[in-house]
């Protein structure tokens, strides 16, 4: 996370993609996935290329799993070549399972609208035909009427200046699409970062939603304890961190490889990059307060940048050798998460840049802090 990293990394990615092989393509022989077990939901969309939504909500806390795969038409067991062809009347999904107790389905419904043009009829950003057209598919009675509500609001709203014309249709079956499209993002980061940026995506989607105000607020997993001061695990120090296989089910794919792993999310495409709402970032498993919207600057790097912490005592500061050079790594005390690195280049007053990934934090607005037990810290946002 240096600030040549942007430079590099358009490089590097315009090389990859001419580069890396394709992934074998197969025909998809699965029965439709189903549609709930145990404490989990499901939730049905289609937004153009489904590697962009799978990737899109696989950001959103709360979300267990996203399948790409194939809804809509009549064809059993399509295949990715018949559904290109315009053969078979599907079109490209996802398919998002998720912890209603962590995030609703409304607020699934918000997320969609806020990633996609929803007044395209003819595809989506590049990508055109009845494939890549927008749509909500529901199971039962109460996701209809929540897709309903949600789409007339947003019709009567006028952000958008045109009518909305994603379709509302019932679930029949969904059809996972072949292995390699599966985590796509994942699997080839600089093949598909390509694609996204050569197709206008998160372009369009900025263009189409500039009239609205302020998007809805980021919902976030909840540690236990974590909200209120009595018996928060960063004010008794009773965390104890998980297994493994908790946090695998707690935490999205990309903040297990960030936390756990010392792993680092793209540049610019991360949810706190260009956040500027008063408020304080916390450890997204413990809820130690790390960094404060006061002390945060827009480095250029593209990752949230902060020129020192909010409590010292909160972060931990290890030597870090990888990558060929000597960093300094930051981690949360109590979780002992990766959180960044910090760099000597900052502006005053410090002279230093604490680098580090949204998929570490947690935002807690300003309007927030006193429920959620981090009342005393109001007065750093008093005018």
């Amino acid at each position: 996370m240096n600030k040549a990293a942007p430079i590099l990394f358009a490089l590097v990615l315009a090389l990859a993609y001419a580069l890396v092989p394709a992934g074998p393509v197969r025909a998809a022989e699965k029965e439709g996935a189903p549609m709930q077990s145990g404490d989990t939901a499901a939730a049905t969309f289609a937004g153009g290329c489904f590697w962009c939504v799978e990737s899109d909500f696989m950001k959103v806390p709360g979300v267990i799993s996203v399948v790409s795969g194939y809804t809509g038409g009549q064809e059993k067991n399509p295949t990715y070549e018949q559904v290109s062809a315009h053969r078979t009347g599907h079109l490209e999904s996802v398919q998002v399972h998720y912890d209603p107790a962590k995030v609703s389905y409304e607020y699934l419904l918000d997320y969609f609208w806020r990633h996609i043009d929803p007044t395209d009829d003819g595809g989506q950003f590049c990508d055109r035909g009845e494939q890549y057209r927008s749509a909500i598919f529901y199971q039962g009675e109460a996701q209809r009427l929540a897709a309903e509500k949600s789409k007339a609001e947003l019709d009567k709203s006028g952000v958008l200046h045109k009518p909305v014309t994603t379709t509302i249709r019932p679930l029949t079956v969904f059809y996972p699409a072949e292995d390699y499209h599966q985590n796509y993002a994942g699997k080839n980061p600089l093949r598909y970062e390509y694609y996204r940026f050569s197709c206008g995506r998160d372009k369009t989607v900025k263009a189409v939603w500039s009239g609205a105000s302020e998007p809805p607020p980021p919902v976030a997993p909840v540690a236990p304890g974590a909200i209120g001061a009595t018996g928060a695990p960063w004010v008794t120090g009773s965390y104890r961190k998980p297994p493994e296989s908790e946090l695998r089910k707690t935490l999205t794919p990309m903040q297990f490889e960030v936390t756990q792993k010392e792993g680092t999310e793209p540049p610019f495409k991360n949810e706190y990059d260009h956040n500027q709402r008063p408020g304080l970032y916390v450890d997204i498993l413990t809820g130690e307060p790390l960094f404060s919207s006061t002390d945060k600057f827009d480095s250029g790097t593209g990752w949230p940048s902060f020129t020192r912490p909010l409590e010292p005592g909160n972060i931990v500061e290890k030597e870090d050798r990888h990558l060929f050079s000597t960093r300094t790594e930051i981690r949360s005390k109590l979780g002992d998460n990766h959180i960044g690195h910090v760099f000597p280049d900052g502006p005053p007053p410090t002279g230093l840049r604490y680098c580090m990934n949204s998929a570490a934090l947690r935002f807690v607005p300003k309007g927030d802090l006193e429920k959620e037990g981090y009342g005393k810290y109001l007065t750093l946002f008093a005018k």
